[in-house]
């Protein structure tokens, strides 16, 4: 069982299916709450990608701009952006309570969000990816690192996987 809490936000996200995503990842890694500032589209129409009813079973915020926006109390806020100052991700020590704020497609988190961030990150990868992918790639870092998991065996039985691979490279389909 993963510690603290957490929420995912999107700011002036555009294509309601991304929304959909999140809102389906975040439901999946047990977020507490989801939001988003400066929607562009209607909550109405992330049904088609949101198969497991997040907006249902989750608070969810649509806050119309960052003035507006209110996190809970010791909410640390994280801005996740593929930029220099960045903290990569692996080096990253997820806040205990915290909400994770991703930038629109096609686009960066804006000045002013990144100024309201106590932190910004980024999935080190050779460009930006989709913001949904974004999403569940830093909620899966969020749930190894916090959660309570056994240490991945270092084998777990039989040939290592280059041995397996070599004979059948030898042997045939």
């Amino acid at each position: 069982m993963m510690r603290g809490y957490f929420g995912v936000g999107a700011e002036r996200i555009s294509k309601a299916r991304n929304l959909g995503s999140i809102l389906r990842t975040a439901n999946g890694f047990g977020a507490s709450f989801v939001f988003t500032v400066q929607m562009h589209h209607a909550l109405r129409d992330i049904n088609s990608a949101d198969t497991s009813k997040g907006a249902q079973h989750l608070p969810f915020y649509p806050w119309p701009s960052l003035e507006e926006m209110r996190l809970p109390v010791r909410c640390t806020l994280v801005g996740v952006e593929l930029t220099e100052e960045a903290i990569p991700l692996p080096s990253f020590r997820h806040p205990l309570q915290a909400a994770y704020l991703f930038g629109p497609e096609k686009g960066s988190l804006s000045d002013e969000a990144t100024a309201l961030c106590d932190h910004v990150v980024k999935i080190p990868t050779r460009f930006c990816v989709n913001v949904a992918v974004a999403t569940a790639v830093i909620l899966y870092d969020r749930m190894i690192s916090m959660g309570s998991f056994e240490n991945r065996p270092v084998m777990t039985g039989g040939p290592p996987p280059v041995a397996r691979w070599k004979k059948r490279a030898v042997s045939g389909p």
